[in-house]
């Protein structure tokens, strides 16, 4: 079982290395040199250099202070926990349809103006640059709300675990307020654990292509647009620019992890050399302040948690109006009627083509990651997260490599194995936890019962974890929906998804179709959380008879 665990995981990674060397050839192979002086040539490389620096260091930045303020400012408070439960609903709605949705808030005749219209009497929206800036500030912002969510989710779960809890605990007792609490318990144990999400934050907005079709800048546009508008040229000598600017990102990635490490150890050193401060020299006895810092972190709290929460509604909210708008003119507050009238002309083979694809998708995930999970060489699970830490975009050039010598190109089942590199390290670490943590005793016992190892996973552990199983596969197939780059490279345009399919129309102007195709990119994995936590509610109901 070893073996077929670990022989799993590598149908799913391993094409991908030759896939590197034949995608990257052109750009390091003979005559490598030409191409990157053309790179270099090209009116259109330095604007996409520094707009695709702009909106991630700026993004990500953003979502860094706002994923930690929220934080400090709200655990563990009543505010915190509302923001828990509302948290995976905001984390369920895809990248392109949050960037079509802020799209209609931002734009010039989007609702943002609409409502300044109201209060100022513009009659024509305003001559403003609000999306698709040269510097790409629309992407950023977007780029800050979403993976800022993804940052909290990661410190909920730190956060969570008991001895964290615990230390919190007793530094409150000891007299030490919010601030102190923070600095010198909490920061210093989570900083050490969020190098790894946020090096997937920050490799995401540099290679993100369907939100910098959607918001990003367009003439040039960012480099990952850039290099994928290259690499599905038929030119060679395009195809080598494009090659050569996916190289350029990873760099980019690397130079930007090597400095954030660096930094860290400067602090790290700094801080050693700084002598400890007592709780109540450097921030008073456990009195007035605490109290009075108490009350204005309750305010402060309330006001970041309702913004970002406010974002994810209100793209929502606009995403449903367009999708049922009729006639809507300027400055209109509301659309003239409303009418399903888009709704009922629009082609749902993109949406088939989404729910086939990413039940597929699950469907092979799962039991690769229960393998890995009970028999896989964990030491090389850091191989298995590779592709969450990495530009995207080098990678889907090389699985679009590798199917093309496979002929797998344009095929379902190559459409189906370019999404397993990114579905499947998300079923695994939403299922490592709870398979951790669930009681060895009970494969103790059953072993000593005479149970081989296949018995005991398929009769006592697997049933246990119905429910972490029902949440890894809801998980999964979210991602599988999201997934605009692996779709068109490795569908060869013959197989259109919802996501394919909205950013596509965002270059057309029908923002009501749009709209649908946005919110049908929300309904997919809404319906599959929902479908999990009402397996999870019907199994707990069958099993409470068994509870102690």
């Amino acid at each position: 079982m070893r073996a077929l665990a670990a022989a799993a995981v590598a149908l799913v990674l391993v094409p991908v290395l030759p896939g590197l060397w034949w995608a990257w050839q052109p750009a390091l192979g003979a005559g490598s040199g030409a191409v990157w002086q053309a790179l270099w040539a090209s009116n259109q490389w330095q604007p996409a250099l520094w707009a695709t620096l702009q909106s991630a260091l700026l993004g990500t930045a953003l979502a860094c202070v706002l994923a930690a303020g929220v934080a400090t400012l709200a655990y563990p408070s009543p505010v915190w926990r509302r923001l828990q439960r509302r948290l995976p609903l905001l984390l369920s709605v895809p990248h392109a349809a949050f960037a079509v949705g802020l799209l209609f808030l931002l734009a010039p005749s989007g609702w943002l103006a609409r409502l300044l219209a109201q209060a100022l009497g513009w009659v024509e929206p305003p001559a403003w640059v609000t999306v698709q800036d040269p510097h790409g500030l629309a992407l950023a912002l977007a780029l800050a709300l979403k993976e800022s969510w993804f940052l909290l989710w990661v410190l909920m779960a730190v956060l969570g675990e008991a001895a964290t809890t615990r230390q919190a605990l007793v530094a409150r007792t000891l007299g030490h307020g919010r601030w102190a609490i923070w600095r010198q318990v909490l920061w210093p144990q989570l900083l050490p654990r969020l190098g790894w999400p946020l090096a997937a934050v920050w490799a995401y907005s540099l290679s993100v292509v369907d939100m910098a079709v959607v918001l990003g800048p367009t003439n040039p546009p960012t480099l990952a647009v850039l290099g994928w508008r290259w690499l599905t040229d038929p030119d060679p000598a395009q195809q080598a620019l494009g090659a050569a600017t996916s190289l350029v990102l990873l760099g980019l990635f690397v130079l930007g992890a090597a400095l954030a490490r660096c930094g860290w150890w400067v602090w790290r050193l700094r801080q050693a050399r700084r002598l400890p401060e007592g709780p109540c020299t450097a921030h008073g006895p456990a009195g007035g302040g605490p109290r009075r810092s108490a009350g204005t972190a309750a305010s402060g709290s309330g006001a970041a948690v309702a913004l970002l929460t406010g974002a994810g509604w209100a793209v929502v909210v606009a995403l449903v109006v367009w999708s049922l708008a009729g006639a809507w003119f300027f400055p209109a507050l509301w659309p003239a009627q409303l009418s399903l009238h888009t709704w009922l002309q629009a082609d749902w083979r993109p949406f088939g083509t989404t729910v086939w694809l990413a039940v597929a998708a699950v469907a092979v995930c799962l039991p690769v990651a229960l393998l890995w999970l009970e028999w896989g060489p964990q030491r090389l699970s850091p191989l298995l997260y590779a592709p969450l830490v990495l530009p995207a975009l080098p990678l889907v050039a090389a699985q679009y490599a590798a199917l093309l010598h496979t002929g797998l190109d344009g095929a379902a089942l190559g459409l189906v194995w370019s999404h397993l590199m990114w579905v499947l390290p998300y079923v695994v670490l939403t299922l490592a936890g709870p398979y951790r943590a669930l009681d060895p005793r009970y494969a103790t016992v059953a072993r000593t019962l005479g149970m081989s190892r296949w018995q005991v996973c398929w009769r006592i552990k697997w049933p246990l974890l119905v429910r972490p199983l029902l949440t890894a596969a809801s998980v999964g197939l979210a991602v599988s929906v999201g997934q605009y780059l692996p779709t068109l490279f490795a569908g060869g345009g013959r197989f259109v998804t919802v996501t394919t399919e909205a950013v596509s129309l965002s270059a057309g102007g029908n923002y009501r179709l749009m709209a649908v195709h946005a919110l049908l990119q929300i309904v997919i994995p809404l319906a599959g959380f929902g479908l999990a936590a009402w397996l999870g509610w019907r199994v707990g109901l069958h099993r409470r008879g068994l509870r102690g």
